[in-house]
C-alpha cells in the first residue's frame, strides 16, 4: 500500500510539475526560464561536441550561467538535466545575437529507481516512450532483463534474494538513452 501510495505520489509531483508550466507565454522554453541549484546543463555544437558543461549552484536563469553570445555562429543543442526529466532545446547564434528555438525543444522523462530492503522498483512515465528495457546485475552478473511496454507508467517492483548481499546494478535504456543506478543490499 506504501509503494503504491509513493508511486501516484510521483506522478501526482511529475504531472503537476508539467502542467503548472503550461501556460507561460514566454518566447524562451522553460528550461532557460528556470533551473535549479544541481541541474547539469550542457551545450553541444552541431557535429555533437560538447562546447560546455557544468553543474548549476543557484536557482534562476541559464542565460545568467553561461552567455550564449559568445559562441561561434550555428546552431547548438542545449540539455538541461533536472531530478525527473531532461529538457532538450536549440539555440541558434548569428553574429552574437541568441535566437531560443521552441520548435526543437524535447523533453524526455527519466526512470524512477527505488530500493528498500530486497525489493527494487523501476518506474517511469510513458509520455515521451512507451518502452524501457531493464537489466539487473549482481557483482556484474547478468540475473535478469525485461522489456516493459505501456502507455501512462512503466512500472516493474522487483523481488531479489535478500541472502545475496553485495552490488547490484540495474542498466535502463529508455529514449535512446542509458541510465545506470548502483545500490548495494
Amino acid at each position: 500500500m506504501k509503494t503504491l501510495f509513493k508511486n501516484i505520489l510521483v506522478l501526482a509531483v511529475m504531472l503537476g510539475t508539467c502542467t503548472g508550466y503550461a501556460n507561460t507565454n514566454s518566447e524562451v522554453p522553460s528550461a532557460f526560464n528556470r533551473v535549479s541549484k544541481g541541474d547539469q546543463i550542457s551545450v553541444s555544437d552541431a557535429t555533437g561536441e560538447v562546447v560546455y558543461s557544468g553543474r548549476v549552484d543557484y536557482d534562476g536563469s541559464i542565460q545568467k550561467l553561461y552567455d550564449f553570445s559568445q559562441l561561434k555562429d550555428g546552431i547548438y543543442t542545449v540539455e538541461v538535466n533536472k531530478d525527473f526529466e531532461i529538457e532538450i532545446n536549440s539555440v541558434e547564434v548569428k553574429k552574437n545575437v541568441v535566437t531560443f528555438s521552441n520548435l526543437s525543444s524535447k523533453k524526455i522523462y527519466k526512470p524512477v529507481f527505488r530500493s528498500k530492503d530486497s525489493q527494487v522498483i523501476i518506474s517511469k512515465l510513458a509520455i515521451d516512450s512507451n518502452e524501457m528495457n531493464i537489466e539487473l546485475y549482481f557483482e556484474n552478473d547478468l540475473i535478469h532483463t525485461e522489456t516493459v511496454k505501456g502507455k501512462e507508467i512503466l512500472n516493474r517492483v522487483y523481488q531479489l534474494d535478500n541472502t545475496l548481499k553485495g552490488d547490484y546494478t540495474a542498466i535502463i535504456r529508455a529514449n535512446g538513452r542509458v541510465f545506470v543506478e548502483n545500490f548495494k543490499l
